[in-house]
């Protein structure tokens, strides 16, 4: 099955190409009852939508969403709902003189190897773009869960380059992420990223970074032994997001150097409830939630669109020297913190879900 559709119980399946009429997204499975509106979902559109600052793509698209079925007088009704955000400032010509050339590092070359046609315009499928369907999507999951279950989602930008801030995220709110274009919660360090940001794009380079993800009073019980860990779910679900490299959850690769006395989280008993003293394992044991934070890790590479002279090859398999021209973020970094925020909150609307159904 082509891989379109993300989610069990709570599904997902998304459609659109870059310079095509809109990017959409049917979502099936959402509770009835559930007061949304468009402005629920616009407002989480606005934080990855491009042009909103000048470390972003210049493209100028306002990202407008449009319910057109499963909610009634601003309640879900338990149908599936589409969500539709037309594309208004297309410009395919933009991507003629790539019509016949990969470009390093990007799909350009698998997709058309794979299936036998390429549609070249902005990168289509292969493009960022596909994303604010996920956002969309995953605007309602969030809701959902922040009103029934208080469960709160949030990301921010950790580190550009190799410029890092070292916050505790127990300390970091929503407020203070959105506090500056980078979306970084430490204020001296986000001044330092932009600051490289604009010296890479103003070299026609680009740069990756790390996200930090951050789920709380997520309830004990979510996942499911033995493949749909909900770790492994997490893990998915960030790697299917364009230019993702890694991913790691509760003390990650660095927990590969401790000894198994120094990575155990304790258990102690507070108030008559047992808690995770530590919580190196990141929130969740055995791939199920027990009940403590979950955070984790979200490796993004360096845009492959450049304007910088590269040596590649042309369909004909001959050597081209390639300057990227077109509108492509420097740094992605900015716009994915609200990718990863919709991308975590379909994962845990959905396990709950299934987890509902199986347990009541």
């Amino acid at each position: 099955m082509p891989g379109n559709s993300f989610g069990e119980l709570f599904k997902i399946t998304t459609c659109g190409e870059s310079h095509g009429e809109a990017i959409a997204v049917i979502i099936d499975g959402c509770p009835p009852g559930l007061e949304i509106s468009e402005n629920d979902i616009q407002k989480e559109l606005d934080r990855r939508k491009p042009g909103q600052s000048q470390i972003t793509s210049p493209r100028e698209e306002k990202d407008v969403i449009h319910i057109f079925s499963g909610v009634f007088e601003g309640k879900t009704t338990g149908t599936p709902i589409l969500l539709l955000a037309y594309n208004t400032d297309t410009k395919p010509t933009d991507y003629e003189h790539l019509k016949n050339i990969y470009r390093p590092s990007h799909a350009d070359f698998t997709y058309l190897k794979k299936y036998g046609l390429r549609d070249f315009r902005g990168s289509s499928r292969a493009s960022a773009r596909e994303t604010l369907a996920r956002v969309a999507a995953g605007a309602i999951a969030k809701k959902y869960l922040k009103k029934k279950l208080n469960i709160e989602i949030f990301s921010y930008v950790e580190s550009v380059g190799n410029i890092k801030t070292d916050i505790d995220y127990r300390a970091v709110s929503i407020e203070n992420i959105e506090k500056n274009i980078v979306r970084c919660p430490d204020e001296a360090i986000a001044k330092k990223m932009i600051a490289l940001i604009e010296e890479v794009k103003n070299d026609g380079d680009s740069i990756g970074g790390v996200i930090r993800g951050i789920i709380k009073n997520v309830p004990i019980g979510l996942g499911e032994p033995v493949f749909d860990k909900l770790n492994a779910d997490l893990g998915k679900a960030m790697l299917s997001i364009n230019a993702v490299k890694g991913f790691e959850i509760g003390s990650g690769f660095s927990g590969c150097s401790m000894r198994g006395s120094e990575h155990n989280d304790s258990f102690t008993v507070v108030n008559d409830n047992v808690e995770i003293e530590k919580n190196d394992a990141g929130g969740i044991l055995g791939g199920i939630s027990s009940g403590a934070d979950i955070y984790f890790r979200v490796a993004f590479k360096p845009v492959s669109t450049i304007n910088k002279k590269q040596h590649t090859v042309n369909i004909h398999d001959e050597p081209v020297i390639l300057s990227a021209t077109g509108r492509h973020d420097p740094c992605v970094l900015p716009r994915a913190v609200p990718i990863v925020d919709g991308m975590s909150a379909l994962v845990i609307l959905d396990q709950y879900l299934r987890n509902k159904a199986q347990n009541g």
